[in-house]
C-alpha cells in the first residue's frame, strides 16, 4: 500500500475539503466549523473535574479518576456511547505528549471503562464485539483528546474476524467499508504495544500522526486470550481515511442480536 507525497498544507486543505464532502452540503459543514473545539475540555475542566474535588461527585461526567487523570464523559450520541477524556490539556493524537515517557494508558484505561457500555444495553458484549477509536484532527470537531467507546458494526466485528491468528506484531492491509486499512494483532495495549506508540513507529512526527486514526478491539471474544488488533488508517494511504468512527456503531445493534 502506497502514501501519496503530499505537503501540510495542501494535507490539511484536502482533508477539510473532504470532510465537507463527507457531511454532504455547505450548511451542514459550516455548522461543523461553527462547532466551539473547546467544548470537551471546559467540560473536563470547569465541571467535572472541579465536581470531584468538591464534592466527590463526578458532576456533568459518569466519572472522575483523578489518580489516573481521566474521565468517562456519556456522549450525546447514541444509546452506549461514552468517551475517556484527559483531564490534563492534550489536543490528540498528534500531541507529543501522548509519547512522552510519563504518558497514562489512555486506551488501557478506555478498555477498563468497557462496563459503562455494558451497562447501557443491560448485557455482557464479547470482546471483538467492543471498539475504542480516536479520529485524526481533520476528522474531528474537538481539540481534546476524546477515545470513543462503543460497539462495533456487527459485519465490521466479522471481517476483522480473519486477523484472530495473525502472527503478532505484523501488519496486514485490509479493506473495511470500502477503505484501507492496516491491522496489527498485538497481546496487550500498554507501554511498548500502547496504539499511539505502535503507529507511531512509522509516524516519526506530529504532522504524520495528525493523518492518522487508530481503532482498537479484540481479536477474538477474549481479549486476554486473543488478543487486541489495532486498526489504522491515514489520510495520506491511497483510499485511506482519517477516521475509523464509521466501523462503530452508535446504535449498538449488535447487543440486540443474542
Amino acid at each position: 500500500m502506497r502514501k501519496l507525497p503530499i505537503n501540510a498544507s495542501v494535507r490539511a486543505t484536502a482533508a477539510f475539503a473532504a470532510a465537507c464532502a463527507l457531511v454532504l452540503s455547505v450548511t451542514a459543514c459550516a455548522r461543523l466549523a461553527a462547532v466551539d473545539s473547546n467544548a470537551l475540555w471546559k467540560i473536563v475542566d470547569l465541571r467535572c473535574v472541579p465536581s470531584q474535588q468538591a464534592t466527590g461527585t463526578p458532576g456533568q461526567c459518569t466519572v472522575v479518576n483523578l489518580e489516573r487523570r481521566y474521565v468517562i464523559l456519556k456522549d450525546i450520541v447514541g444509546r452506549s456511547q461514552h468517551l475517556l477524556i484527559p483531564t490534563d490539556r492534550i489536543t490528540g493524537i498528534e500531541s507529543p505528549l501522548v509519547l512522552a515517557p510519563n504518558a497514562k494508558d489512555y486506551w488501557a484505561d478506555a478498555w477498563t471503562s468497557r462496563d459503562y457500555i455494558e451497562k447501557a444495553v443491560k448485557r455482557t458484549l464479547p470482546d471483538d464485539e467492543l471498539g475504542l477509536e480516536i479520529n485524526s484532527p481533520f476528522r474531528r470537531s474537538q481539540n481534546q483528546l476524546h477515545i470513543h467507546m462503543d460497539c462495533m458494526r456487527r459485519d465490521i466485528s466479522e471481517a476483522l474476524a480473519r486477523h484472530t491468528k495473525d502472527t503478532p506484531d505484523v501488519w496486514r492491509w485490509d479493506t473495511l467499508a470500502g477503505q484501507r486499512y492496516r491491522i496489527m494483532r498485538v497481546s496487550s495495549i500498554t507501554q511498548a504495544n500502547d496504539p499511539f506508540r505502535v503507529v507511531a513507529r512509522d509516524n516519526k512526527d506530529a504532522a504524520a500522526m495528525a493523518l492518522q486514526t487508530i481503532l482498537v478491539t479484540g481479536a477474538g471474544a477474549s481479549a486476554d486470550r486473543d488478543g487486541w488488533l489495532i486498526v489504522n488508517s491515514s489520510l495520506d494511504a491511497d483510499n485511506g481515511s482519517g477516521t475509523a468512527e464509521g466501523l462503530l456503531d452508535h446504535k449498538c445493534r449488535i447487543a440486540d442480536e443474542q
